[in-house]
């Protein structure tokens, strides 16, 4: 019996089958932490630097008898930002992006709208491999935000032919963030596209069998061009199985399968991060980071190794700083019919929220919080 690694192994995707302050206010003061990796860094011995954003920042005091100050409206331009990078970030999640919002949809309008909010909100797009390695290098008052889209329809990623070329549908969530990007340079093409390869309804690496004019022989091809764009790939299973319902083998093998498959489109890649579909656990966790199945027809041992696994909701995550961040059960914020982005990031702009925003200060090498 062989035992391989997913880099070793190719497999043909599957068509069909059958997710108080108030005293560091008033001195103005930001503590800085060495970067070092692990717990440690929060510990580190803390160095005093002079922040001269933070009186920019803090709200008036409210005279005798006023009513509360009550924060500017989201639309209005952010003022400077306390650096916090113990602070909250959202991974926002995307399904389907169609005409209408809807249940696990979101209108193209409203897909704009909310690339344009977190742009104008100093959200600054991050990849999950940045997050695991705390390599990220966000600008001074800025914050990171992790994209993720769920499903692998082809909403998410159409291409159209013209004159004999494939081109990247401009009216489908691919199309529409890379030409957000052309117009604001400042972000990258970063984002997970958590992918299903063999699910029904088009729902195979972006579309199938003529689905929403999708061809079969396509789906590697896009697999590949998000990969050469510098996006990322993650797990979501092989056809989006209630992981909780099933048995232990069932379980390792749509885990492996799902990264295999990843495997047959850019040999070697390594799959990092796993969506829990509907955000259902197995009964055996420990197996959504590690595992394997063995393929019969092959006659090879196929293992697979996450790092990180997403849930379908719960909130901003915790700064990859903070002693308490777990990337093993990473939550998200769900963005679909009646649940909006603003609401989440009115909290997280919200003086003592428990949601308070991350904001670097702009140095890789320190980890600031008030």
């Amino acid at each position: 019996m062989a035992n391989t690694t997913t880099s070793a192994v190719r497999c043909t995707v599957r068509a069909t089958c059958t997710a108080s302050l108030q005293l560091t206010a008033l001195l103005s003061a930001v503590v800085v932490f060495a970067a070092t990796p692990g717990p440690a860094a929060a510990a580190a011995l803390p160095v005093l630097r002079r922040d001269p954003l933070a009186r920019a920042t803090q709200p008036p005091a409210a005279k005798a008898g006023s009513s509360p100050q009550v924060p500017a409206a989201a639309n209005a331009p952010p003022g400077p930002r306390r650096p916090n990078e113990l602070g909250r970030f959202p991974i926002v999640e995307w399904h389907q992006v169609v005409e209408k919002d809807g249940t696990y949809k979101v209108s193209r309008e409203r897909f704009k709208a909310e690339l344009a909010e977190l742009h104008r909100r100093g959200y600054v797009p991050v990849n999950l491999s940045e997050i695991l390695d705390r390599t990220f290098d966000v600008p001074a008052g800025k914050t990171p935000v992790l994209f993720t889209f769920d499903d692998a329809s082809p909403s998410q990623f159409r291409y159209i032919e013209r004159n004999g070329q494939l081109i990247v549908d401009p009216s489908s969530a691919v199309g529409m963030l890379l030409d957000f990007l052309k117009t604001h340079p400042d972000w990258k093409p970063k984002g997970l596209f958590c992918m299903l390869p063999a699910a029904e309804a088009g729902h195979a690496f972006f579309g199938d069998k003529g689905i929403d004019g999708q061809k079969t022989g396509w789906r590697l091809k896009k697999v590949q061009f998000l990969h050469s764009q510098g996006f990322e790939l993650c797990n979501h299973t092989l056809w989006h199985a209630k992981l909780s319902k099933y048995s232990d083998a069932v379980v390792q093998e749509q885990l492996a399968r799902g990264a295999m498959a990843i495997d047959s489109a850019v040999p070697g890649y390594r799959v990092r991060g796993l969506a829990l579909p509907y955000g259902l656990w197995p009964k055996n966790r420990a197996l959504t980071l590690k595992g394997s199945w063995y393929d019969k027809k092959a006659k090879q041992t196929v293992s697979y190794a996450h790092e990180a696994v997403f849930e379908v909701a719960g909130g901003p995550a915790r700064s990859p700083y903070d002693p308490q961040f777990n990337a093993k059960a990473l939550p998200r914020v769900p963005l679909q019919g009646g649940t909006k982005l603003t609401t989440t990031l009115d909290e997280m702009d919200k003086p003592g929220s428990k949601w308070a925003r991350f904001v670097s200060d702009g140095n890789p090498k320190t980890v600031a919080r008030p």
